[in-house]
């Protein structure tokens, strides 16, 4: 395969390696799974997304909120975090430490700290930790990586479906090591739209307000409930369209780029004076983005501007 650096010189020296099955990819943390650079290769992130899963049985879905011993509540009372989600970033944590001493690290669960390198390492340890506690099958791994804020690279290690999502910038998107590119672009009517809700209550009845605006214009809605895997179902056409608002760096940071390298197109926040919300996330299948656009703007104006 081309090896990364030279699609990004001056930047990273990414090697970008064919990928096996995500169940049979277990690697640790090394000096001598460094480029010759020192940079890790594309296939040692995925690993540890795949080892975050193994360390605490990730792959089993749990019997109901029952089986767990630890669960907590963080912002509202229905935004939970349990033990596998502090598990999981710990074992990612532990292995970029080791590997990369210099790069800042921004986990959910606090795993953060700062660096000198300009790399930075975004985590998800357990996007859809509801859905997890509740035996939902919809959740994922999500690391990604940005130098300078300029997304890198990124891996979505879905365990339940044995599917694991990659990008590298300029390097194009893969699915458990096949390339993938976006569908064909379709109408508005019928496009099948995924989207989100945030934890508080005010701002989730106003989402719905929003919502009431797009569905009868759409195909229909699906609401998962693991935005890293939204964005990765866009890129491989399990969704014609995506949008969320207020998702944080952690949510968005490897989905948006496999999105992008797999042809869609992305509109991230703080992406200019459009119409929306600042922090709205919106990723399509070619073509679509004119129609999504304007169909959202209108849909927040007769919402009287509410969050989407």
């Amino acid at each position: 395969q081309q090896r990364g650096e030279d699609r990004l010189p001056g930047l990273l020296g990414l090697e970008v390696v064919e990928v096996g099955s995500p169940t049979t990819l277990r690697v640790d943390v090394r000096p001598h799974h460094l480029a010759p650079n020192g940079f890790l290769h594309a296939a040692t992130v995925v690993a540890l997304a795949d080892t975050a899963c193994g360390y605490g049985c990730m792959e089993s879905l749990p019997d109901g909120a029952s089986g767990f011993t630890t669960v907590e509540t963080k912002s509202s009372r229905t935004d939970m975090v349990t033990e596998m989600d502090r598990t999981s970033e710990a074992a990612i944590v532990a292995g970029l430490r080791r590997a990369r001493p210099d790069d800042a690290v921004l986990g959910e669960e606090g795993g953060a700290r700062a660096g000198s390198s300009g790399v930075r390492w975004i985590i998800d340890p357990l996007d859809g930790t509801t859905n997890y506690l509740y035996g939902f099958p919809s959740f994922a791994v999500s690391i990604g990586a940005e130098l300078d804020g300029q997304a890198l690279l990124g891996a979505v290690h879905d365990p339940v479906h044995g599917e694991t999502f990659t990008a590298l910038v300029g390097g194009g998107a893969r699915r458990n090591g096949q390339p993938l590119r976006v569908g064909a672009g379709v109408e508005l009517a019928t496009a099948l739209v995924g989207t989100g809700f945030a934890y508080q209550a005010e701002r989730r009845a106003a989402q719905a307000e929003v919502l009431t605006g797009v569905l009868p214009q759409v195909r229909d809605i699906r609401r998962a409930g693991a935005a890293a895997l939204d964005l990765c179902w866009v890129a491989c056409g399990r969704l014609d369209a995506f949008y969320e608002q207020g998702l944080a760096p952690w949510d968005r940071a490897a989905g948006s780029l496999v999105a992008a390298e797999a042809g869609a197109w992305v509109r991230a926040p703080g992406a200019g004076d459009d119409g929306l919300p600042e922090d709205l996330v919106v990723a399509c299948g070619p073509g679509l983005e004119d129609p999504l656009i304007a169909l959202l703007r209108r849909a927040h104006a007769e919402a009287g501007g509410a969050g989407a």
